[in-house]
C-alpha cells in the first residue's frame, strides 16, 4: 500500500497532468538522495497502476568528481535494474565544453546535463522526462533570481512542467514536497543513497543560497520560508498565466517577422499594461533566438524606456550581440549582426562595363545602352523592379563605378528639389536600418546616379526629350566570388 508521501507525489501528478499524455516517462537518476526517491516513488506509482506510464532510467556522469563520480554511475544502474528498468549512461566532459565555450562549470553541466537527457528520451521514444527538484530547489530558484533582479515570470520559480524541443516536457513530480519530506521517505523504504561532497561547497551560488541565505533568512521568519517562497511561485505562475492569455491574443497583430528582425508595432504595443509588455518583449527575444539567462530586469527595463520615447534610431544592446532599436513606430529586435555583403566591399570601388557585366562583391552589376522612343521611355518610367533603372545617357558622364555608401555622400534624389546628403535622405525617407545596410553607390565622374535599391538621380532622370538610355541592372547572387 502506498505510503503517505507517494499519495502526495500521485496527487501533484494528477492535478498538473504531469504524465497524462506520457507513454514512456525517463527518470533522471544521479543517485543522490532527491532522484533515489523519485525513482522509487514513481516505481510504486507504476507498481500499484496508479500510473500506466512506462518507466526507463538515465544517468549523467559529468566526470566532476573521479572515482566517486563512477561509484555514482555504478550504484544508479543496480538500483535500475534490481527494480528491472531500463538505463542509459552518459559520460560528459564538462570541464572541457566550459573552457572551450568560456562557461561556468554550473552552467556548462546543466547545458549538457538538458542536452544529453534531450537525446536520450528522443532516442527511446520518452515523451516526457522527470527530474528530482522539490520544494527548497523551488525557494533557492526564487531566491536565485531576486538576488540577480527578476520579475513576476522569475517569482514563478521551477514550474511542474516545461516543454522543450521535439515536444518532449521535462516534468517535476517532487515539486510538492520538501527536502525533509524526501529523507524521511527514503528512511522509512530503507533505502540508500550517495552523497555528493560538492554539494556543500558554497563557492558554487546554488550551494550557498543552500546552504547560508536561506537558513539565515529562516532564521528571522515566523513559519517555513521554503513554505512561503512556494506559494508565492504557485500565485506568480497563476498570474504569468492570466499575462499569457492577453499577451496570446495580441501577438498576432503587432508583430511581423521579416528576415533576421521582429517588428513589433509601437501603437497597439503601448495601450498595453506592463506585465503584458513584458511578456511580448520576452516573446520578441525568444522569437529571434535571444536567450533568457544572461538577461536581467534592467535589460526589460531599458526597452520599455525606449518603447516609451518618441526618438527614433536609438538602440539598447543585449548580451551576446542582440539589439533592440526604435524605428519609425515599431520597436525592432535584431539578431547578432553578421558580415553584411558590403562589409568585404567598404573601401573598394570597381569601374563598370558598359555595355556589358560587371562584378562587386556578391552582385553583378549589368549595362546596357538603348535607343530611346516614346513608347520604350514609358515603359522604363513604371518600371517596377527597384533592381532595374534607366538613365538619360547623355547626362551621365563616363567612366561609371560602383561602391559602398562612405561618409559625406551626397545626391539628388529623383523628385526633389536640390542636392542632400545621403543620410539626411535615409532618415527624411524613413528607409530602415535593415535596408540602409544593403546599400551601393553608382556614380559617374562627377555625381551619384543611384542609390540602390533606394532610388536614382534626378539630374540623370529620363524624360519625353531623352535620345538614348543606359539601362542598369543589379542583381544579388549571394555569393562573393
Amino acid at each position: 500500500m502506498p505510503l503517505e508521501f507517494e499519495k502526495k507525489v500521485a496527487d501533484f501528478i494528477k492535478e498538473n497532468s504531469l504524465v497524462d499524455t506520457a507513454e514512456r516517462v525517463l527518470l533522471a537518476v544521479s543517485g543522490g538522495a532527491d532522484s533515489t526517491a523519485l525513482l522509487y516513488v514513481m516505481h510504486v506509482l507504476k507498481t500499484e497502476n496508479i500510473l500506466s506510464s512506462d518507466l526507463v532510467c538515465a544517468h549523467i556522469n559529468h566526470q566532476l568528481r573521479g572515482a566517486d563520480a563512477d561509484v555514482d554511475e555504478d550504484f544508479v544502474t543496480a538500483q535500475a535494474r534490481d527494480l528491472k528498468l531500463t538505463i542509459t549512461t552518459k559520460k560528459l566532459d564538462v570541464r572541457g565544453f566550459a573552457r572551450k565555450n568560456k562557461l561556468s562549470i554550473e552552467t556548462a553541466a546543466r547545458q549538457m546535463r538538458i542536452e544529453t537527457l534531450l537525446n536520450i528520451a528522443k532516442a527511446g521514444n520518452c515523451n516526457s522526462i522527470a527530474t528530482a527538484h522539490h520544494k527548497n530547489d523551488n525557494a533557492e530558484t526564487v531566491l536565485h533570481r531576486l538576488v540577480r533582479g527578476t520579475g513576476f515570470r522569475g517569482l514563478a520559480g521551477i514550474w511542474p512542467t516545461r516543454l522543450f524541443a521535439d515536444d518532449i516536457r521535462f516534468i517535476r513530480p517532487l515539486l510538492s514536497v520538501t527536502r525533509d519530506e524526501i529523507i524521511e521517505y527514503l528512511k522509512k523504504r530503507n533505502l540508500k543513497w550517495r552523497r555528493d561532497h560538492t554539494n556543500a561547497d558554497c563557492t558554487y551560488t546554488r550551494n550557498f543560497i543552500r546552504h547560508r541565505l536561506l537558513p539565515a533568512l529562516q532564521q528571522d521568519c515566523t513559519g517555513s520560508l521554503v513554505e512561503q517562497l512556494s506559494e508565492l511561485a504557485a500565485s506568480s505562475r497563476k498570474f504569468y498565466n492570466m499575462v499569457c492569455n492577453c499577451a496570446n491574443k495580441a501577438w498576432p497583430q503587432l508583430t511581423d517577422c521579416p528576415a533576421n528582425v521582429l517588428k513589433l508595432n509601437l501603437q497597439m504595443f503601448l495601450t498595453h499594461p506592463v506585465p503584458v509588455k513584458v511578456e511580448l518583449v520576452r516573446r520578441s527575444l525568444t522569437a529571434i533566438g535571444c536567450g533568457q539567462r544572461d538577461l536581467t530586469r534592467l535589460h526589460f527595463q531599458k526597452i520599455l524606456r525606449l518603447a516609451e520615447q518618441n526618438v527614433g534610431g536609438r538602440k539598447i544592446e543585449l548580451p551576446a550581440g542582440f539589439v533592440v532599436r526604435r524605428e519609425y513606430g515599431n520597436l525592432i529586435f535584431a539578431r547578432p549582426e553578421t558580415i553584411s555583403p558590403h562589409d568585404e566591399l567598404i573601401g573598394n570601388s570597381t569601374p563598370l562595363q558598359v555595355p556589358g557585366k560587371t562584378k562587386f562583391g556578391r552582385f553583378l552589376i549589368q549595362a546596357a545602352t538603348l535607343e530611346a522612343d516614346g513608347n520604350r521611355i514609358e515603359k522604363f518610367k513604371t518600371e517596377e523592379n527597384n533592381c532595374i533603372e534607366c538613365f538619360d545617357w547623355d547626362k551621365v558622364k563616363l567612366p561609371l563605378t560602383v561602391r559602398s555608401r562612405k561618409a559625406g555622400d551626397r545626391f539628388w534624389p529623383l523628385g526633389l528639389d536640390a542636392e542632400k546628403k545621403i543620410g539626411k535622405f535615409l532618415t527624411a525617407a524613413k528607409v530602415p536600418h535593415h535596408l540602409r545596410r544593403k546599400l551601393l553607390v553608382i556614380e559617374d565622374s562627377e555625381k551619384i546616379i543611384w542609390l540602390w535599391p533606394i532610388r536614382i538621380s534626378e539630374r540623370t532622370r529620363v524624360t519625353n526629350k531623352t535620345r538614348k538610355i543606359l539601362q542598369l541592372q543589379i542583381i544579388d547572387t549571394g555569393q562573393s566570388k
